[in-house]
Formats: C-alpha cells, structure tokens, sequence
C-alpha cells in the first residue's frame, strides 16, 4: 500500500520531485532521466515508470534553464532506442518460453495484449506503442520473441523513439511553463496519461464486444 502511494504522489507532484533533482544531482539530472526512460523502455519489469509524463515534465523544467534541451533530445532519443534493442535481444533470447506463463516476472496478459496489437497494427506497432504505457515495454520484447527481425525493427525503433521524445519535450518545453499548466500540473500529467491509455482502453473494450457471448 505504502508503494501504491508513493508512486500515485511521484506522478502527482512529478514537477516537484524532477525539481529536487535537478537541485541536488545539477548536470547529472541528464543520465538520470536517460536511465529511467532506458529502464522504461528496456525492462520487461519495470512498465510501471513514467514515460510520456516525465518527458513533458523534462521540457518544462528544460525551459527554465535547469536542463539542456538539445543534450536532453539526444539522450533520451539515445535511451529509447537503446532500450528497445536491448529488450528485444532479450526477447529473442527467451523465445517462445515467454507466452508459456512458467516465467513468473512476465505479465502472461501484458504479452498476449501486446501480441494482439500487433497482429492487428503490424510493423507499425513498434511506432504506435511508444505513445502507449505498458505496450511500450512490451512491443519490442515481443518482436524479439518472433515477431519481426531485427533489421526491421531497428528502422520502426529509430522513428518511434523520434517522434515520442521529439512530441512530448517540445511540449513540455513549450507549455508547461504556462501559468495554466504551472497551476494544474497534476490534471495535465494524469491528462497526459489518459490520453495515453486510450488507445488500450479503446482496444480492450473491442476486444470483449467482439467475444461470443
């Protein structure tokens, strides 16, 4: 419960926290946000760290002088594509043995979620999952397990970790230092969450009007 917690404040008051960090940690703010969003998007285990949110919050705080912009483009483009290639490879590595359910740190659901996104959506997948929270983390295992060849998914990992990064830090960057945003920090990031869940809220609910009944 006490975890429950402190993650609902972290997305509560993210601006606050990024804040404090880049007090206390100066430049260094820059590897550490390069290290969440790898570890975001590289670790099948760790789908629960903030993405979209903590991006737009980055460009905020870039706006105010406490973060490079363009160092902060390229690392976290760096990261994202970094960590889907190394969750692929992992991927790869387990194979098949992923939808058996005997491996316990995999989400079963997650991974059949996921592989129904993308017998639906294809090779794009790879570029549309970025924009989705937890289909982001496990988009890139699944091409590795079978889905798509390496070659391949190095060109959709490439754009999508451009686009995702090069839309929510601009964004950041751009508005959420406007008094509005400033004031409503919280609504925005839990906006930009919403709208981040749904396109799994829109397919999930396809999905169980399409069952038999």
């Amino acid at each position: 419960m006490d975890f429950v917690r402190s993650v609902v404040d972290f997305f509560l008051h993210l601006d606050e926290h990024l804040n404090q960090v880049v007090t206390t940690y100066g430049v260094w703010t820059h590897l550490i946000l390069f290290a969440i969003i790898f570890a975001e998007t590289g670790l099948v285990v760790t789908p629960f760290l903030p993405g979209d949110s903590l991006l737009f919050a980055a460009g905020a705080l870039a706006a105010l002088g406490s973060l490079d912009l363009w160092l902060l483009v390229v690392l976290l483009i760096g990261a994202a594509i970094l960590g889907d290639s190394v969750n692929y490879w992992v991927g790869a590595w387990i194979g098949p043995r992923a939808f058996s359910g005997n491996l316990r740190f995999l989400r079963k659901d997650y991974l059949e979620r996921t592989r129904a996104f993308y017998e639906k959506h294809g090779g794009k997948t790879i570029i549309l999952a970025r924009f989705v929270p937890i289909i982001r983390t496990f988009a890139p295992f699944v091409a590795g397990v079978g889905a798509m060849s390496y070659p391949r998914f190095i060109v959709y990992n490439i754009i999508g970790a451009v686009l995702w990064v090069g839309l929510f830090v601009p964004l950041g960057y751009y508005f959420g230092n406007m008094p509005t945003v400033k004031d409503n920090f919280s609504l925005v990031i839990f906006a930009i969450i919403g709208i981040s869940v749904m396109p799994i809220a829109v397919e999930m609910f396809r999905a169980r009007r399409s069952r038999p009944a």
